[in-house]
């Protein structure tokens, strides 16, 4: 069963968490990308947990059921102050030392802690994250998508381009419809320009990249990037020929069996 926690971040955001799984469980935390929640891995969460993991799936703050800072600014939806609610997240869970596997955006953070707090991290593991991006884009679209063609019709078309499973297009547009844009713009203000590619040839720690080979936007970034990872022992990477950009929701046996194997591998 899936318990709902409720935070304050010290900026006064109010945070929202599921928590599935023994308490004695080995820890995992599932993050979401932009515009998704803590929904994209309910399935999954309960699946772990089922095997005896113990699993936090966040919700970032605009997204699913948290709620948006007291002053919208830029600076509240920087990756350091995501990364720092998902740390007061793990905090209030009393989870140390965690499996981090982050979609997308929550690629990102995971890649931004292990320079941050190395020592959170047993393991990181990656899913529709490039390791670096040099975008055009602005964030100030996504408000404007909310007039036209409006929420509903954009969040249907970005998830039929997202998976070819209808239920998770379902599931994908329903989470869409929920963010608040005023977040999800500054995120991507703050994301279009980014290089962690340094961050992950420095991590230490055992690190998988999984590579959808259906999230061909994404892997028009990555798969140029992979050489410098494939080169070092710690680093695997593992392809799942039908994942999209949420893998998990259209090739899910394979995601699973893979991060399942790469825990065990990882000790």
């Amino acid at each position: 069963m899936d318990h709902r926690r409720d935070i304050s971040a010290s900026d006064g955001t109010p945070l929202s968490y599921r928590l599935s799984g023994p308490e004695d469980g080995e820890p995992v935390l599932l993050g979401h990308g932009l515009g998704a929640g803590a929904a994209q891995f309910a399935a999954d969460a309960a699946w772990f947990a089922a095997r005896g993991y113990r699993v936090l799936t966040p919700d970032l703050r605009g997204h699913g059921d948290s709620g948006m800072p007291p002053a919208i600014t830029a600076a509240a939806f920087a990756p350091a102050r995501l990364r720092a609610d998902l740390y007061d997240m793990l905090d209030h869970a009393g989870m140390a030392d965690v499996h981090w596997v982050g979609n997308s955006l929550g690629g990102i953070l995971g890649l931004g802690a292990t320079g941050e707090q190395p020592r959170r991290l047993k393991s990181l593991a990656t899913f529709g994250t490039a390791l670096a991006l040099d975008l055009g884009v602005a964030g100030w679209p996504f408000l404007a998508l909310d007039r036209f063609p409006g929420r509903r019709i954009a969040a249907w078309l970005t998830a039929r381009s997202t998976t070819r499973n209808r239920a998770a297009q379902a599931l994908v547009a329903a989470m869409l419809e929920r963010y608040d844009a005023r977040a999800v713009a500054h995120i991507v203000d703050h994301i279009r320009h980014y290089d962690l590619q340094s961050q992950a040839a420095a991590w230490a720690g055992p690190g998988l990249v999984l590579v959808g080979g259906r999230d061909r936007a994404v892997n028009g970034k990555l798969l140029g990037q992979l050489a410098p990872l494939r080169a070092l022992p710690n680093w695997c990477i593992a392809d799942l020929p039908e994942g999209g950009h949420c893998a998990n929701l259209d090739a899910t046996d394979a995601w699973r069996a893979a991060l399942t194997a790469f825990w065990s591998a990882s000790g």
